[in-house]
């Protein structure tokens, strides 16, 4: 725990090493990566390195309940991987309740020694994680939220790198993080969408930003003056310095196009050029996007190809052996000590998924019986205008159930958003693989007509993927990595209400395709 002083207050966080943000992991693809988490909080805490494939190495991935006990106060978990065919920026974060609030940092997979970027080599890098800041205590907050069966209440500040920035109530200009460059190079920023519960615009007053890669995977250059990037996903973007001297202001804000209260404060950093009087030079400013600017953020995500060069193919499953048509959203369920007599809850084809007590990969992996059953629903149980006003009836079914996918299938999740209460975009991430976003819409996906819009050559390959308000996505993936797999929606608060699932990868043949053994010191509940 460290006492940390933000927006003119001060409380105790969880840190790592005592930064926020964490610090940075730098590791080569190939690479066996051991890091010991030793916990010296009031907390349980797990830690998820996100993006990370973790083949065959299940037992390291983190969620809690999912693939391990939590790492008790006082005790510690050695946790073992290698990064297989990885490069880019991912990043690594608790993964109970909202820990990850501040527990997180950038994981910077650089490539294999002497292997060059695809793109020309920057002068400089720069990590930048957005966050988000809550003036109280933020277990507390969701713990409130979650007796009382409503929404927690919204954060008070964006961050850019752990702070508010300069425009940021109580600051003066000279606040916050601060990029130094010179004038006619080029940087490339890896940027991590560290926030619980808002997907965020980023963007440089008076500079182009290049993608090169979206989590951890090279896309076709796309040039854009804003970047729209969801909890759980991570952008390298190429800024050319072409400005003359100066002081530039990098903004960071919501996009939220439904009607649901978010945090509305831009968090801000300075871009400041060499020879640059700090004190006397003047801010070039920007009005951020507004917060429902949808078009803005649809051009960007439809824009977004994978590479697909030799070196790196997009390898699209062009057949389907399992298809899974998933509506998620919220519903509500009474709740007698709640205060309107209900409660709200996430769903995923009218399935609240409930935590078990005993994890989910040592349940599977001993055959103990009663932690969880194999029915999960692949269709939704009640057909209705998804993207309409919903169904008369907003209760769910709880249970823990999960669905079962042989070695090596190859599967497609169509994800369609709902209007139980109200359609929103839901940033989805999936645990231990790369997906391919085969096509998008918007309304209710039609299985006559959409598919004839799908891309099988270039489509981008991500981990975690925001299905638009009041529309449709599908993913193809294939289940070549053994073990319990999580996937839910990034946004904390939906994690906590129910909104995730889980898939169980059977091992293949022969131990490259088989789980390796649990490790001696997998914490106990």
């Amino acid at each position: 725990m460290r006492n940390m002083t933000r927006l003119c207050s001060t409380k105790p966080i969880l840190t790592v090493n005592g930064k926020f943000p964490g610090p940075a992991l730098y590791v080569r693809e190939g690479d066996n990566v051991i890091v010991k988490v030793v916990n010296h909080v009031p907390h349980n805490v797990t830690i998820h390195w996100h993006g990370i494939r973790q083949i065959r190495t299940g037992w390291y991935d983190g969620p809690a309940y999912i693939t391990q006990c939590p790492i008790q106060p006082g005790s510690s978990f050695l946790y073992n991987f290698t990064v297989i065919g990885q490069r880019g920026t991912l990043f690594w974060h608790a993964h109970i309740n909202w820990l990850r609030a501040t527990v997180h940092g950038a994981i910077v997979i650089l490539p294999k020694l002497g292997v060059p970027y695809p793109f020309p080599a920057p002068h400089k890098e720069a990590v930048v994680v957005l966050g988000e800041w809550w003036k109280a205590d933020t277990e507390t907050v969701i713990n409130q939220a979650m007796q009382l069966g409503v929404g927690p209440n919204i954060s008070d500040s964006h961050t850019i790198n752990g702070h508010p920035g300069p425009m940021s109530d109580c600051a003066s200009s000279q606040d916050g993080f601060k990029l130094d460059v010179e004038n006619g190079k080029t940087y490339m920023l890896r940027i991590i969408n560290a926030a619980l519960n808002d997907d965020l615009f980023f963007k440089i007053a008076g500079h182009k930003l290049t993608v090169v890669e979206v989590d951890a995977v090279y896309t076709k250059p796309y040039e854009t003056d804003i970047l729209l990037i969801t909890p759980g996903q991570t952008t390298n973007v190429l800024v050319t310095t072409d400005q003359s001297a100066g002081r530039y202001l990098i903004s960071v804000s919501p996009f939220m196009d439904a009607p649901i209260q978010v945090d509305n404060k831009t968090g801000t950093a300075t871009l400041h050029y060499a020879n640059t009087v700090s004190t006397t030079a003047r801010l070039t400013l920007f009005q951020p996007p507004p917060q429902n600017a949808t078009p803005i953020a649809s051009k960007f995500v439809e824009s977004l190809r994978s590479l697909n060069s030799k070196e790196y193919p997009a390898n699209v499953p062009q057949t389907v052996d399992h298809s899974l048509f998933l509506t998620i959203g919220v519903g509500v369920n009474p709740c007698p000590n709640c205060i309107n007599g209900t409660r709200v809850v996430g769903t995923i084809n009218n399935l609240t998924f409930v935590m078990p007590s005993t994890p989910i990969l040592q349940a599977n992996y001993y055959n103990i019986p009663g932690v969880f059953t194999e029915d999960f629903p692949v269709t939704p149980p009640h057909k209705f205008n998804y993207t309409g006003s919903g169904p008369k009836n907003l209760q769910t079914m709880n249970g823990t159930r999960v669905y079962r996918l042989p070695y090596n299938a190859s599967v497609q999740v169509l994800l369609q958003d709902t209007g139980i209460l109200s359609t929103e975009s839901h940033p989805i991430h999936l645990h231990g693989f790369n997906f391919f976003v085969v096509g998008r819409g918007v309304g209710n996906y039609n299985p006559k007509t959409s598919p004839s819009t799908f891309n099988f050559i270039d489509p981008v390959e991500r981990n975690t993927i925001g299905v638009p308000n009041g529309g449709w996505t599908a993913i193809r993936f294939r289940a070549d990595n053994p073990g319990v797999w999580f996937m839910h929606c990034h946004f904390e608060v939906h994690t906590s209400w129910g909104l995730k699932m889980v898939f169980v990868v059977d091992n293949g043949k022969g131990p490259s395709e088989t789980l390796i053994p649990p490790p001696k010191d997998l914490p106990q509940c």
